[in-house]
């Protein structure tokens, strides 16, 4: 048998299975024992043989995603890592306390803002924060929605830092993704290696689809019964189009594009080839500015025109909700606690990482002479891209960006470089520790349901702290021991 196991010193680095207290010796975690008894026993043979065999399923399911601006055009299979993340079920449990808390501030946020902007008058967040955002929709201002619910599918990213404690690195409440990869992780894991799920008691996940259309349903429109639910897509090209495709198939409803959807007597319509059938609840996978060319974009082509005015009479619900993604502006990040303690007049459970407002002088003047040790991203910006990871780039990089924060403080924030926490990572045939963060998914419509795991991200390059997928990361099944 050839070990695969890191050396002594390597496993100091495995913090998520070992931690402080444990690297002395070498013992992991209780919760992590179990699996790392076993790991220990797998050759370097056969993780190479179960991670082909996974290769394979991924790509007979289909599992793949475009990244935007690849020339060649060429779909791509996102790595899959066979070691996954463990975490116990009384740290899930204090997680899953403090992302109910957020996400429900974060509804009372907007619609605060669509409404009174109470959190506006009272001073707590500055105005142009919110009304100069170019997420802010003033189209659907004073708009009651069903369950007065903006974000009904939320994805909030956590990173592990310092002692141990997590911190909320972003909330995304636009078209959250990824969900899918976090199912079928998991499908593949227990496919590969069901003994290991005989060992552990494992939190499931594969109710997720069946949870999100419960969800869907209870935001139908007032006097809707058994609401028409479809999932709306750009189309194929989209980087995320497996997902969109995987959603509609496992929640058992139509996937439809843009042109598939029309606007008559004050109804969206579906076209079918028994003629047209009302749709009463649209998941979307398209951003607001493509989703009206009547109110927003006008050379949109993926959107369906009318569709707001058919929203705002309340007859048909969408989500997540139009003019959601104020209250995940990267500006808006660091006064999510500030909501938490307005609206619920209570502490925080979960910690922002400290950021830095480009927009205020003094900030701006700390991060341009501080750039080396910073990592820098666009309030408006996702995926990864422009970024600026200070201690890993170049002078010439950090000049470029001096010059760009200079010229544009609005559109900046910056926050340091933490020590984000390791996994460990078969890698090149070896076992390795690489850096990890956690994107859970919190369902909010019938109450708010969170299953028991979510989407770790892997940066597969050693020392890299970027996990999106279109910067060359990795993910890993996430297992909740009970």
């Amino acid at each position: 048998m050839v070990q695969t196991l890191p050396s002594k010193k390597k496993i100091k680095s495995l913090d998520e299975f070992f931690g402080e207290k444990n690297l002395n010796n070498a013992s992991p975690k209780i919760h992590c024992s179990k699996y790392w008894s076993w790991l220990s026993d797998q050759s370097s043979a056969e993780l190479i043989q179960a991670q082909s065999e996974a290769d394979f399923l991924f790509r007979r399911v289909g599992i793949t995603f475009n990244v935007y601006g690849d020339d060649e055009g060429a779909e791509r299979l996102i790595p899959f890592d066979l070691i996954p993340r463990i975490i116990s079920e009384k740290e899930w449990i204090r997680l899953e306390k403090g992302l109910i808390q957020r996400v429900t501030a974060l509804n009372e946020f907007t619609n605060d803002v669509y409404g009174k902007g109470t959190i506006i008058n009272s001073g707590v967040i500055p105005p142009e924060i919110v009304y100069q955002s170019s997420q802010y929709r003033a189209e659907v201002h004073g708009l009651e929605l069903p369950k007065k619910t903006y974000a009904h599918i939320s994805g909030i990213d956590l990173i592990r830092a310092g002692k141990g404690d997590f911190f909320v690195l972003e909330d995304n409440l636009r078209v959250p993704s990824g969900v899918s990869y976090m199912i079928e992780n998991r499908k593949v894991m227990m496919r590969l290696f069901p003994e290991i799920f005989a060992l552990n008691s494992v939190a499931p996940i594969e109710h997720y689809p069946d949870l999100l259309l419960k969800h869907l349903r209870a935001i139908a429109p007032t006097g809707v019964d058994e609401p028409v639910i479809v999932v709306l897509t750009p189309g194929i090209f989209n980087s995320a189009y497996f997902e969109h495709s995987y959603l509609a198939q496992q929640m058992g409803v139509e996937l439809v594009e843009g042109q598939d959807l029309f606007v008559s007597e004050g109804r969206v319509f579906m076209k079918t080839t028994a003629g047209p059938v009302r749709v009463d609840v649209i998941y979307r996978r398209i951003d607001d500015e493509f989703l009206d060319p009547l109110f927003f974009r006008s050379n949109s082509s993926i959107g369906v025109p009318g569709i707001l005015s058919v929203v705002i009479k309340g007859k048909v619900t969408i989500s997540n909700a139009i003019g959601s993604g104020v209250a995940d502006d990267k500006a808006v990040y660091p006064y999510v606690p500030d909501m938490i303690k307005f609206y619920l007049k209570e502490e925080p459970i979960l910690q922002n990482v400290k950021t830095y407002l480009c927009r205020i002088p003094r900030h701006k003047n700390y991060v341009l002479n501080n750039l080396h040790k910073l990592v820098v991203k666009e309030t408006h910006g996702a995926g990864g891209y422009g970024m600026l990871v200070g201690p890993l780039s170049t002078k010439k990089q950090i000049s470029e960006f001096k010059v760009k924060i200079s010229n544009n403080p609005y559109k900046y924030i910056a926050q340091p470089m933490l020590a984000l926490s390791t996994c460990p990572t078969f890698n090149n045939k070896k076992i390795v520790p690489r850096h990890v963060d956690l994107r859970p998914f919190v369902l909010n419509g019938e109450g708010i349901s969170i299953v028991q795991g979510g989407l770790t991200r892997v940066a597969l390059k050693e020392g890299s702290i970027v996990v999106n997928s279109s910067q060359g990361g990795g993910t890993k099944d996430t297992w909740v021991v009970r």
